[in-house]
């Protein structure tokens, strides 16, 4: 059965009545910002769930996550009620209600990762104008990482910037 779509409120309702709120999105960004009393199960191991003793609510940042993996995820709670919160912890923090934010945490490897292949393309383009255009090269090398990226789901950079000293408090939380 496919989850059912809860704005926030009817959430919030939910989670005080005893229902399980779920965060599936990875560690580091669960660690930056999340719903206080959310478990963080990242998708890709939503499968290893324990078996649920209630309703399941079902959260990621902006509710496409959720929304696009609805089978998976109702079959991860082997019949037990689930929702998917419409609109992802961005539209509970809209409703104004809490969210608990480390901002000590690093941003979210994606977010590092399109910050430099942006400022590495950004680059590529200007030093090429101003000086060669071999620093094209650079803007297309970064392209096809990211290509490789898009077809293999193994990006280069994110594993890179994962082993940065900035990052190495989310992997030991």
């Amino acid at each position: 059965m496919t989850p059912v779509s809860l704005n926030p409120a009817d959430a919030q309702r939910l989670v005080a009545d005893g229902a399980t709120l779920v965060d599936i999105r990875d560690a580091d960004e669960h660690a930056r910002e999340h719903i206080p009393g959310a478990l963080n199960l990242p998708l890709a191991g939503i499968a290893d769930m324990p078996a649920p003793s209630g309703p399941i609510i079902f959260h990621c940042r902006s509710g496409m996550r959720t929304a696009a993996n609805a089978a998976r995820l109702a079959d991860a709670v082997n019949g037990s009620p689930s929702y998917i919160l419409a609109g992802g912890i961005d539209a509970w923090r809209t409703e104004g209600l809490p969210t608990s934010v480390d901002r000590r945490q690093p941003l979210e490897i994606m977010r590092q990762v399109q910050l430099v292949a942006g400022g590495l393309v950004l680059l590529g383009v200007v030093l090429g104008f101003l000086t060669t255009p071999i620093f094209f090269g650079l803007s297309a090398l970064v392209g096809g990482g990211l290509m490789v990226a898009g077809a293999t789901g193994w990006c280069g950079m994110a594993t890179l910037l994962h082993r940065l000293p900035w990052n190495r408090r989310t992997l030991a939380a």
